[in-house]
């Protein structure tokens, strides 16, 4: 496949574009290079040598001032506020000019809301019945990573807690990409886990003695609830699912990913989720000291106390496959990706033909990831220096440091977990590639500004715990609707740029936001899981 425009286009943000055509003479003044002299045509200079000499003598001299200015314009335009309209008026918003700090959002934007997940209803009182009095039990697989497995967890809680049912302790099942063995009690505080959720559901850690085929439950049909739907309401359970526990005692809930709505369940119960979520669901402690321990040498990386960037790069070649995007890259490395396409994905690929038409239309809803470079781009825009401080998590970026160098070229401090902990340090950790995310999960949540460049269940749980923290810490959601139509064009300067993503970020950093119908809750907790403060 051809490359998208956009891929030609980073080469040229460093400096101002040619000359755009059929604008207004604002627009084209605005974008034209600095180095433009509108009196000096190349025609003139060839006709006369001594005319030559003056005007390259007046290019130069006017080069020079004109880089002085744009400089302290754009060194002003950052720390300036900013403009807004209200009803055609041009209007100064003083509010936005706060945030002009880029490490943290501003103060009066957070102190609005405040996290109460813990406030349970009627007063803390245990409605919980005993384990023998419950309608039975329910059982869960917790597929795919982490977090995945994190959001399944919630969920299962929650859906216990719908039934009356008393829950038997997850199951981290392997997945066929992660290829994990983890166990709950492997990566999360089991005792702490079951104790704090004791007044709200009943927890058990192993299937009962009396059901003796403990196998049947991971194989047998007649022990398996199958046909849940995506997003079930709460009603769904117990009209169809309530029944059969009742009847057998013990079921199974599979497949169980994204099985419970939001809008969809009572608020008490997506309270109850948030709850699991950020105060019952704890790493072991040799995982959280560890990561203290990475985010503290990351903070004392300069000699002195220093605030830190977290950026989760989401180009391991697996995503880049499955996204079904064109990125840059030479004839063989698009050849060898359309092979690896067709080999994974037989059915999305077919014959190949309809991709093109299908990764610009995925560019332009902004559902490609981003690259290395197209990152370093939109950072240096924002205005973050090349001195800044970035913690990578990331898997194996495809391309390797080829791909990496725009990014790196930018930004030279970038560092992994593996360049802040020794081997044997990490040696531990190793055995469950689980606790490793877990290690990038908490050091990302510590940073002072966290960066995503893709979706994904990783990226939305650190946004929404980083909200339910208080909303001061930032969070940056790339717009990469708008961004993709900004390295597609090849005319915009690096002003405009600037101005682009400034302007359009001001409120995609983890300010407080409504929720809407079928909202993400784990991105958003505000409504049901914070209160106004």
């Amino acid at each position: 496949m051809a490359e998208l425009r956009h891929s030609s286009s980073l080469v040229t943000r460093s400096s101002s574009s040619p000359l755009r055509t059929g604008d207004d003479d604002s627009s084209r003044d605005r974008d034209r290079p600095i180095w433009w002299v509108p009196f000096l045509g190349g025609d003139d200079l060839r006709a006369s040598p001594q005319k030559s000499k003056v005007s390259i003598f007046l290019i130069l001299f006017l080069a020079a001032v004109a880089s002085l200015i744009s400089v302290y314009g754009l060194v002003n335009h950052l720390n300036a506020p900013y403009l807004c309209k209200k009803d055609g008026i041009v209007l100064n918003c003083p509010h936005v000019k706060e945030s002009a700090s880029r490490w943290e959002n501003p103060l009066p934007a957070t102190t609005s809301w405040k996290p109460c997940a813990e406030r349970r209803i009627g007063g803390g009182v245990s409605d919980v019945l005993p384990e023998n009095e419950t309608n039975g039990y329910v059982f869960i697989h917790a597929e795919g990573g982490l977090n995945q497995q994190r959001i399944a967890i919630c969920n299962a809680v929650a859906v216990a807690k719908i039934m009356n049912a008393t829950l038997i302790l997850p199951v981290l099942k392997q997945d066929q990409i992660w290829k994990d063995q983890t166990k709950f009690e492997d990566i999360f505080d089991v005792d702490h886990f079951i104790d704090y959720l004791k007044d709200d559901v009943r927890i058990v850690k192993d299937i009962p003695d009396w059901f003796t085929d403990k196998t049947e439950l991971f194989s047998s049909i007649r022990r398996t609830v199958k046909n849940i739907p995506k997003y079930a309401a709460a009603q769904f359970y117990i009209d169809n699912v309530l029944p059969r526990i009742k009847e057998k005692k013990i079921m199974a809930l599979k497949p169980f990913v994204d099985r419970l709505g939001y809008d969809n369940v009572p608020q008490e119960i997506n309270r109850l989720r948030c709850r699991v979520n950020y105060h019952a669901l704890k790493f072991l402690p040799e995982i959280e000291q560890m990561a203290d321990s990475i985010a503290s040498r990351m903070r004392n990386r300069t000699g002195t106390p220093n605030p830190y960037m977290a950026l989760h790069l989401r180009f391991e070649k697996g995503m880049v496959g499955l996204s079904f995007c064109d990125f840059v890259g030479t004839r063989e490395e698009k050849a060898r990706m359309a092979e690896y396409r067709q080999k994974e994905w037989p059915r999305r690929f077919k014959n190949g033909s309809h991709l093109w038409q299908l990764a610009l239309q995925k560019r332009k809803e902004g559902r490609c990831p981003l690259e290395p470079g197209e990152v370093a781009v939109i950072l240096r825009a924002m205005g973050y220096p090349k001195e800044t401080q970035i913690y990578v998590a990331s898997g194996q970026v495809y391309g390797g440091q080829n791909r990496m160098a725009p990014l790196r070229n930018m930004f030279p401090n970038l560092v992994t977990k593996e360049d802040l902990a020794g081997k044997e340090e990490l040696a531990s950790f190793r055995k469950h590639v689980t606790s490793l995310a877990a290690l990038d999960f908490l050091v990302c949540l510590k940073s002072d500004v966290f960066v995503m460049t893709h979706g994904g269940n990783f990226a939305k749980l650190i946004i929404g715990a980083r909200r339910y923290m208080g909303h001061r810490q930032k969070s940056i959601k790339p717009d990469k609707g708008l961004m993709s139509k900004s390295f597609g064009d090849p005319y915009m300067g690096w002003a405009t740029f600037v101005e682009d993503v400034v302007v359009t970020h001001q409120t995609r950093t983890g300010l407080p936001e409504e929720t809407f119908p079928n909202y993400d809750l784990w991105e958003n907790p505000l409504t049901p899981c914070m209160c106004k403060a």
